[in-house]
């Protein structure tokens, strides 16, 4: 079976699904699920400037809302059930866990415990970030071990 870990922020929409399970075409797949709340990762105005870079106008003037710390958990508790539900739904075994610290640590300890074939990042455009090699899949590739595929997350 392959497993891959998936880093998301956001609950995984029905094409995510769809686009993660089938990536290796019927291959039997378990996913590993670290779900970082979005609130949580990055600074509020880089958070505003990619809005505005992908046209989310109305989004940018929301960041301000996005909850962090422990408001953000019981949020990304139930993106990451419903998550994992959607993903078993497919035919996949699925776990997973709300990141609340460091998540490249945990990430590395995910991949290690698991012996993950690969890793996914699927998440929003963050293109500040991207830029300078500071968001997740840059900076994973130089600490897992493990090939990083760098995806983009569906919109609702």
């Amino acid at each position: 079976m392959f497993t891959s870990v998936l880093m998301i922020e956001k609950p995984l929409t029905s094409e995510d699904v769809e686009f993660v399970t089938t990536l290796h075409g019927d291959e039997a797949v378990s996913f590993v699920v670290l779900m970082q709340p979005r609130g949580d990762q990055a600074d509020l105005l880089l958070r505003a400037i990619d809005d505005v870079a992908i046209g989310e106008l109305r989004e940018a003037v929301r960041e301000g809302e996005e909850p962090e710390g422990q408001d953000a958990k019981a949020p990304a508790e139930r993106a990451l059930d419903h998550s994992l539900a959607a993903l078993r739904a497919a035919g996949c075994e699925a776990v997973g866990q709300v990141v609340e610290d460091h998540p490249l640590d945990k990430l590395k300890a995910a991949v290690d415990e698991s012996g993950a074939d690969e890793v996914i990042v699927l998440t929003a455009p963050h293109y500040v970030e991207e830029f300078f090699h500071r968001d997740w899949a840059s900076r994973a590739r130089h600490k897992v071990g493990v090939p990083v595929l760098k995806l983009f997350a569906h919109s609702e």
